[in-house]
């Protein structure tokens, strides 16, 4: 009975938006059900999705394979909402999480609760090409983070992205744009958040978290935000190019990974090091084909956690380089065959952790685009001084 308001609060929203709206329902992948306010000051779109996955994974002992084991799981369930309040200039967006996965994570800093809040932002376009954004929601790092995980080419993301990422925050975050001549689009963004992830309850530990993009785009803009989507579902008829950099900057930081993994207590509380994190991306589409390259780099001051005295905590920040290349081809039948390599290299006299290197080959089926569609693929994980291990996975989304 815990959450139960909760869910008879969404039960009540949907009830009374669908029993006017039914008539007016948009079609499907658009939302299930658009509102607009009698005096036209706001709007909200509300959409769910879900990605049910099967997974099979093989270990490789003494040149064979090991029996499989499996797995079944609602990897994610969300709920959707983003429209504008008062003025067009004032956007927001809210995403909840309602599976385990997306809930995972609670600690003493979350309250000890169920992480439901991925996204709670507001986005004030204050002056002609800025705005302001504030409130919890992804930071501008990796382009693979950034890109939503129901428009990626394969069924999950990279390694690379499981190491270095710095996800979401709670915060500020300053964007602009601007054009060189007709075509050539510059965008800037600045972040300023409070360096410890998303859903944080308590009182800042460490220092704040710095975070600056910059995007290159010499041909223009790509179709419908293809820039942030990773297949090219669009076809788009003249070669589209982006070229970005990000360097973030956490001050003081008291997580294994920067604003993520597990916290770096001792026996006064926590270490503190400043963690500097920089990437390194692109993104290309032409006819059906796209091109997604992705570099990260982690650096610490210290990168050992110490007691008082000096001694090892034995715990350390996970230092170390990231190479992530993807191709995909669509062909017309809207099928698209992938391919995906990603290297891992951490400093193992630090971390104690092996490089990795992986080898994933996908295959897509878009029925309704991003909004309905089937992804599968076969991922060979090699590991120095360890057991190789074989995955595939079977996905379906589904996206209203």
């Amino acid at each position: 009975m815990k959450y139960s308001h909760l869910w008879l609060g969404l039960f009540l929203l949907f009830y009374n938006a669908l029993k006017g709206q039914e008539s007016h329902a948009p079609y499907f992948g658009n939302g299930l059900f658009n509102l607009v306010g009698k005096d036209s000051s706001y709007t909200m779109k509300v959409g769910a999705r879900m990605q049910i996955l099967a997974t099979n994974t093989w270990n490789s002992e003494n040149n064979n394979l090991t029996d499989p084991r499996q797995n079944f799981l609602v990897r994610r369930a969300r709920l959707k909402f983003d429209g504008f309040a008062y003025s067009p200039k004032l956007k927001y967006k809210i995403e909840l999480g309602l599976s385990n996965r997306d809930l995972s994570g609670a600690t003493q800093f979350t309250g000890n609760a169920p992480r439901y809040v991925l996204d709670a932002v507001v986005q004030w376009n204050f002056y002609k090409n800025f705005e302001l954004w504030f409130g919890q929601t992804k930071l501008p790092g990796n382009i693979e983070r950034v890109i939503s995980s129901g428009n990626l080419l394969q069924v999950d993301r990279s390694l690379l992205n499981a190491r270095f990422t710095i996800d979401r925050d709670m915060g500020f975050q300053l964007r602009h744009k601007f054009n060189f001549g007709n075509k050539f689009l510059v965008r800037e963004i600045f972040a300023l958040s409070q360096g410890e992830g998303r859903n944080i309850t308590t009182e800042n530990l460490g220092g704040l978290q710095y975070t600056t993009r910059l995007e290159l785009l010499p041909f223009g803009e790509f179709l419908a935000n293809g820039d942030y989507k990773a297949s090219d579902l669009k076809r788009e008829q003249t070669p589209k190019l982006m070229i970005a950099a990000t360097y973030d900057s956490n001050q003081n930081a008291v997580k294994t990974r920067s604003n993520q993994g597990t916290y770096l207590f001792n026996d006064i509380g926590f270490f503190e090091t400043n963690i500097n994190t920089v990437f390194i991306d692109a993104m290309f589409k032409y006819k059906g084909f796209s091109f997604m390259g992705e570099y990260a780099n982690r650096v610490a001051n210290d990168p050992i956690a110490k007691n008082s005295d000096g001694s090892e905590t034995g715990q350390v920040v996970q230092v170390g380089n990231g190479l992530n290349l993807q191709i995909g081809y669509l062909f017309d039948s809207n099928w698209e065959l992938s391919g995906r390599f990603t290297r891992i290299d951490l400093d193992k006299e630090i971390t104690g952790l092996n490089n990795q290197k992986q080898y994933t080959l996908g295959l897509s089926k878009y029925i309704v685009g991003h909004k309905l569609k089937v992804q599968t693929d076969l991922s060979y994980l090699s590991e120095i001084t360890s057991t190789d291990v074989l995955t595939y996975r079977l996905q379906l989304e589904v996206h209203f």
